[in-house]
């Protein structure tokens, strides 16, 4: 063990300092110099107070030996009582070392801080424990509540797979052994994440958190009560307009002052008005047209999902033994007359088809779904890509599972464009049918699942297996942060059974089931940009282009400008690891990265230890790769699917979430009348007026920046590594990104660009790298932490 010095105290409080921020403290302490103690690596600390305190970084000045330059210890740890521990608190100052080259006399800290971290895996765990350990997700349901409540288990089965959350080791329910009791939704949010995850009551998380609670609460009652003084349903869409431009007088109380200023930044004296969205800032009307229809696959929300048709018709790939025949009825006859005169075969050698295809990951919980209030379609929606670069669509398919039987296959109905009549009310409704999947697909799975699910067993592994001490931790330590805690929330309001997410997305309670089921086709290299690229298509190996690829499409925001952030994340980190691994070998024989990749595939994302795509993390290629997904998903791929939620769906009619009814039959009451008020019948088939108000309370709070966000290419402190390489190759990653965004600026400015613009006049945003505070469309957070 290292030699500790004398013990020290905190001297007055120092307030004259004008660097530090106004809620910072700044102390002094003097410690006694020993000649035999060297140069300091590593400090303990016990806080003998009743409370716990935020020590944020120490700082050694005038150190023999060491006077030319201070030694700094970032700490951005809560320090707890001295009787809440079982040793004292340890930080270690900011030299990065690989487990091989830490120095003698820290390695036992080093390893014994880890087993700290890791627990021992029993017992309910405290706010002031700091134990990373996994759990299934098994707290969703409520049993106990009644059998409308139950939810199963997710992870730890081949039948509901999926990647671990943090344990909280509550006791279980009464009813079901297997499922963790809950806290009562409304009375807390006291979640255990180790405390480090949660900073302070200032931080964004924690904010959205009590933010969430109070819609649940406070907010909802009184907008069932509105509701139900106004009629559930809009009646037209200037009555839709009316949230935004009149807004709504709520009851007075100074409950509900307190969150209309604090929650949603209104000081109107409770005239609870919504921000205008974007999609309608420009125009009232443009988002119904078929082009912007289409711009959104590929420069909105979710982006992540158009593939390039590569046969025709499109095929399923369900087992025809449970699902019999899902292929589509799509025919040639369908779209031959809006090919620009190519053939089927000239159109799909030229890479002009494309498809936005929900019906596999749609149709086997279809049945279930439908047997709600819900009233939906598995959507298949085909598209050409013109010769300026923007999309038409061709046809929309809408499939339903086939009365008789899920083995009989599909029962589908295809819908061309039109621009009149009932014909144009019919299309109309068949692109809303399609946004409803499509806004599942993108809270569910492009959202949830594959940026908050996904990421969570990384920060939980990391920080078991990784000490603060080595390189790989200090590089990905930052995208790491609020991630558990904003998790922790959605499980206790969001994604819970009967929460907000059922209660406005139209899978309802079978949400979270579903996502189980797409996450057993979830592979990690293919979250990878140029990767995922391929897959579905929209790019081809090119060894001579960038990222060795091309995309088959010029016109591509999110890929576009994702690739130049891939490009610039890929570079810095291997700079970075190149400074410290100068070999493969360097690689193999680190004890702990080996570890800490073991248990992320075999604890982490359990259900998925046995697929062979995993990188083997033998070589430098597979520590960069890995490393570069992990931050693409955590940065940027989040906040491509989160912060334009406000900009294009908090205007409902263009991102309806549910479908109450399905397409009007000849003959109907709805089908006539089509004929002299279609836009009733649309409104009256999507999302009704109380989940519409509760869905976009939701996302304005999501869609949010907050005043102290970090983003990508900054750092919390420009203390975070001693290594004057590492901090320069840094200082090179955040000038690549300032140039990315000029990039990106320039390009939103040239009209040959249709589809950055469009004509709603809603410019691609979600990849600039920088943002100021609340619903600005832009900006790309270190973390998935909102």
């Amino acid at each position: 063990m290292g030699k500790v010095g004398k013990g020290a105290e905190l001297k007055n409080w120092i307030t004259t300092i004008t660097s530090l921020k106004p809620e910072d403290s700044a102390y002094e302490v003097t410690f006694d110099w020993e000649e035999d103690i060297g140069i300091p690596g590593a400090f303990l600390i016990k806080n003998n107070h009743h409370s716990e305190f935020f020590l944020k970084t120490l700082t050694l000045e005038d150190v023999p030996g060491h006077e030319h330059a201070p030694i700094h210890f970032v700490c951005n740890s809560w320090v707890y009582p001295s009787d809440k521990y079982k040793s004292d608190r340890i930080f270690f100052a900011n030299q990065a070392y690989l487990p091989s080259q830490t120095p003698l006399p820290l390695v036992p800290y080093r390893e014994e801080e880890l087993l700290v971290l890791q627990g021992d895996g029993t017992g309910e765990l405290q706010e002031w424990d700091r134990v990373y350990d996994y759990a299934y997700y098994n707290d969703l349901g409520d049993p106990d509540s009644g059998e409308d409540s139950a939810r199963p288990v997710l992870g730890g089965s081949s039948q509901y797979p999926y990647p671990r959350r943090g344990r909280t080791g509550r006791p279980p329910t009464s009813t079901d052994p297997n499922t963790e009791s809950r806290i009562p939704l409304l009375m807390s949010l006291n979640i255990y994440v180790p405390r480090d995850e949660r900073f302070g009551h200032l931080k964004l998380s924690d904010f959205l958190g009590y933010g969430l609670k109070s819609i649940m609460q406070f907010l909802l009652p009184e907008l069932t009560d509105l509701c139900a003084s106004l009629s559930n349903e809009f009646t037209s869409f200037e009555d839709v307009l009316q949230i935004y431009e009149g807004g709504f007088k709520l009851p007075e109380g100074p409950l509900l002052q307190n969150i209309y200023r604090n929650v949603f930044h209104r000081d109107d004296d409770g005239f609870f008005k919504y921000p205008m969205p974007d999609i309608i800032k420009g125009s009232k009307t443009a988002w119904r047209t078929d082009e912007e229809f289409a711009r959104e696959m590929v420069a909105g929300m979710n982006p992540v999902i158009i593939s390039r048709l590569q046969e025709f018709p499109p095929k399923s790939n369900l087992d025809t033994q449970l699902y019999g025949n899902q292929s589509s009825k799509i025919t040639w006859d369908h779209i031959k007359n809006r090919l620009d005169e190519l053939t089927l075969e000239e159109a799909l050698e030229t890479n002009r088809l494309f498809i936005l295809n929900h019906h596999d990951s749609l149709m086997p919980y279809l049945r279930r779904i439908n047997s709600t209030t819900t009233k939906m379609y598995a959507t298949r929606t085909l598209l050409f890509l013109k010769k300026d670069g923007s999309l038409r669509p061709l046809a929309i398919e809408l499939s339903l599972p086939h009365p008789d039987g899920d083995k009989h296959g599909a029962v589908s109905q295809v819908y061309t464009p039109a621009q009149d009549g009932v014909e144009g009310s019919i299309w109309q409704l068949a692109k809303a049918y399609v946004g409803v999947s499509d806004s599942g697909v993108h809270q569910l799975i492009s959202h949830w699942l594959n940026t908050h699910a996904a990421i969570e067993p990384v920060v939980i592994a990391t920080n078991r297996q990784l000490s603060v001490m080595h390189p790989i931790h200090k590089l990905l330590h930052p995208h790491f942060r609020d991630t558990m805690n904003i998790n922790a929330f959605a499980r206790q309001i969001l994604i819970n059974a009967g929460g907000i997410l059922e209660a406005t997305v139209f899978p309802a309670r079978y949400a979270m089931e579903l996502s189980s089921f797409i996450y057993k086709d979830w592979n990690f290299t293919e979250q990878a940009l140029p990767a995922e690229l391929r897959k579905r298509g929209m790019a081809v190996e090119d060894p001579n282009s960038p990222h060795g690829i091309r995309l088959v499409m010029e016109d591509y925001p999110y890929a576009v400008d994702g690739l130049q952030i891939w490009s610039a994340i890929n570079t810095w980190v291997d700079d970075y690891c190149n400074l410290y691994y100068p070999s493969d070998e360097a690689v193999k024989g680190d004890t702990e990265l080996q570890s800490w990749w073991k248990e992320l595939r075999e604890e982490g994302h359990g259900d998925k230890k046995d697929a062979p795509w995993w990188p083997k993390m033998q070589t430098r290629k597979d520590l960069i790769d890995s490393c570069t997904i992990i931050i693409w998903i955590a940065s940027a791929l989040h906040a491509a699917l989160n912060f334009g939620q406000y900009p294009y769906a908090g205007y409902m009619p263009n991102r309806p979430t549910v479908s109450r009814q399905f397409m009007p039959e000849p003959g109907s009451e709805d089908y006539e009348l089509l004929k002299t008020d279609p836009d009733r019948v649309f409104l009256k088939t999507i999302t009704a007026r109380l989940q519409t108000l509760l869905g976009i309370s939701i996302i304005e709070l999501l869609s949010r920046h907050s005043s102290d966000e970090i983003y990508l290419g900054q750092r919390d402190t420009p203390l975070w590594t001693k290594d004057e390489e590492a901090l320069a190759a840094f200082e090179r990653f955040g000038k690549e990104l300032g140039g990315v965004e000029r990039k990106i600026m320039e390009m939103n400015s040239d009209e040959k660009w249709k589809n950055r613009v469009g004509p709603t006049k809603l410019p691609y945003t979600l990849m600039y790298p920088m943002s100021g505070e609340g619903l600005t469309g832009r900006g790309i957070p270190n973390s998935t932490s909102i």
